[in-house]
């Protein structure tokens, strides 16, 4: 039996906590016969959380071959889902007891990613009718304040309820027993619900909840109030209270309370668990990855030189002039917050970048999705005809924004002096659409482009895992992201920096030019090495890749599913 602390876990220096927390890892793990997991993201690719669970498909598919049941939102309203294969006739008996019996419609089949594991997606709406009797009862019963809620909390919380019957369902109609270990693993606050739902109506299966960001966490981040400073000083509850996020912190809260067993996927967000949901977790189950759809040898090849000829078209078009065949493409990519995801200090850097003068022309592209219009009909008549020059000012987007004005990119743009001239040595693209191959302009996903880059830059302030820089190494491009980040924390253990592909900076709330200056002196560095280093660089990138891939961090769930499923054989016996 290994006994780790989770203090030393941690390894948060800055952090005091008046406990210390253990996790105990036992020699043999209980391993469940039947896994259930509910997340809004399966069979709906909105997020991270769909990297996550779909990747990790595979391996607890081949683990537990149609025992892995993947319980998603029906948002589809009958429609066909382009990530689910729906099979009728499988399970059909079973949709029936559940439509008779729960009032729910399901529809089964199979989840579109490596693995087709079994999914069900579930139509929550007719739970709204009851929804007000739904919030009461989890009130008197488990103490979950549902009385601010708005935005998405009826749809979630709904989503969660319905889930857990899902699962209560399927026990009941296959007549499975305490002894068959059965665990239910329920996603974010989003799902929470679900968690009560099993503890009220099915105690005999283990409940994991996973919080991949604090929900309050992310409103301190987002709302500019400084997260790392002051975590020690910051009460959850009062910090919802002003941030009006009381119902989703008092659910999200309450789950990693009552849970059998609680995790999160980075030691960061470990230490935000502890302090704003007064609960540590159980463990910490890190985000692998999957390289199935990483193409291999000369196919690798021949897309990387499309995605970077195809980069460099369009970067050509829009400046209206061509670049130096040596060009060093650099890019970022993830939700638009501004700060959190970096952004603010990556273009503040680039503007240091100018004055070093580096040794390379640098274009900079920001793929990130925002408020846009359409494609840009010139660009697109431009890129289609080769000869015509393109005719207009904007020389910085790919696609038309609804506001420019007020747009955070385009204003940094303006502030720095950034204009993309010939003359300049850095440049900037936008692409502010979504890339799922019909933008309209490249007419790629994201992975079909990011194996084109050379460089990647993801400097998060708040990112609990990180799954960009860790898709950009597994496509073999060198990444610079910093320590706020569970990915470059994790990273760090190893040996970092940019002559090792991976450049990890120091972040804190209140050192935004210093990360601006480092980041501008890995580029910079990274500019001036030759084909031969760089070549080297990309094989170590790969590497370390390799080191993520959820053969290696399954494991961590296998321990989860053990602490959970002994804490049900205590209670139980």
């Amino acid at each position: 039996m290994e006994i780790i602390t989770f203090a030393r876990l941690l390894g948060e220096r800055e952090y005091r906590f008046p406990h210390t927390y253990n996790i105990i890892y036992m020699s043999e793990k209980i391993i469940p016969e039947y896994i259930f997991e509910a997340s809004w993201e399966v069979c709906n690719m909105v997020g991270g959380i769909y990297t996550v669970l779909s990747t990790r498909a595979s391996v607890l598919q081949e683990q537990h071959p149609d025992k892995l049941v993947f319980i998603g939102p029906d948002v589809w309203e009958g429609k066909k889902c382009q990530y689910f294969t729906e099979t009728p006739q499988e399970h059909a008996e079973w949709k029936a007891y559940t439509q008779a019996t729960y009032s729910l419609a399901i529809r089964t089949g199979r989840w579109n990613v490596p693995g087709n594991p079994i999914a069900v997606l579930v139509d929550f709406r007719p739970l709204f009718a009851k929804k007000n009797d739904i919030y009461g009862h989890v009130w008197e019963r488990f103490g979950t304040n549902s009385i601010a809620a708005y935005g998405d909390y009826d749809e979630s919380s709904m989503f969660g309820y319905a889930a857990g019957m899902v699962v209560e369902s399927f026990y009941r109609h296959y007549g499975l027993s305490p002894k068959q270990h059965v665990v239910a693993h329920f996603n974010e606050w989003q799902t929470s619900f679900g968690i009560y739902y099993i503890k009220e109506h099915l105690p005999e299966v283990a409940t994991l909840f996973t919080t991949h960001a604090t929900s309050i966490g992310r409103s301190i981040a987002g709302n500019n109030k400084p997260l790392y400073n002051y975590l020690n000083e910051y009460n959850g509850d009062q910090m919802a209270c002003e941030l009006n996020m009381v119902s989703k912190h008092s659910t999200e809260k309450t789950a990693a309370h009552v849970a059998d067993c609680f995790t999160t996927v980075s030691n960061i967000t470990a230490v935000e668990c502890a302090q704003l949901l007064e609960k540590a977790p159980d463990v910490v189950t890190p985000n692998g990855f999957e390289d199935d759809f990483v193409p291999k040898g000369r196919a690798f090849t021949q897309k990387r030189k499309e995605a970077h000829n195809l980069l460099r078209r369009v970067a050509e078009t829009l400046f209206g002039y061509r670049l130096d065949d040596n060009a060093l493409f650099v890019g970022t990519a993830g939700r638009y917050e501004y700060k959190n995801k970096g952004l603010d200090v990556f273009m503040e850097s680039l503007k240091r970048l100018s004055e070093m003068n580096p040794a390379r022309q640098v274009v900079a592209f920001f793929v990130i999705p925002a408020y846009i219009d359409r494609k840009r009909l010139d660009l697109a008549y431009c890129l289609e005809h080769p000869d015509t020059p393109l005719n207009s000012n904007n020389r910085y987007t790919t696609h038309d924004l609804h506001d420019f004005a007020h747009d955070p990119i385009m204003g940094a743009i303006q502030w720095f002096h950034l204009d993309n001239s010939e003359a300049e040595r850095v440049k900037v693209v936008f692409i502010p659409s979504y890339l799922d191959g019909q933008d309209g302009i490249f007419n790629k996903k994201y992975y079909d482009l990011l194996i084109g880059l050379d460089l990647t830059v993801f400097a998060s302030y708040y990112e609990p895992w990180g799954y960009t820089p860790l898709e950009s190494v597994a496509f073999s491009v060198p990444t610079i992201t910093t320590d706020k980040s569970g990915f470059g924390q994790w990273v760090s253990r190893t040996p970092q920096g940019i002559e090792h592909s991976v450049g990890v900076i120091r972040r804190s709330d209140y050192n935004g030019p210093e990360v601006a200056t480092r980041i501008a002196e890995m580029i910079n560095e990274f500019a001036s090495y030759d084909e031969a280093t760089i070549k080297k660089l990309r094989k170590k990138a790969s590497a370390i890749a390799e080191k993520a891939l959820w053969k290696h961090f399954i494991r961590y769930y296998e321990q989860a599913y053990d602490i959970a499923l002994r804490k049900r054989l205590t209670v139980n016996d």
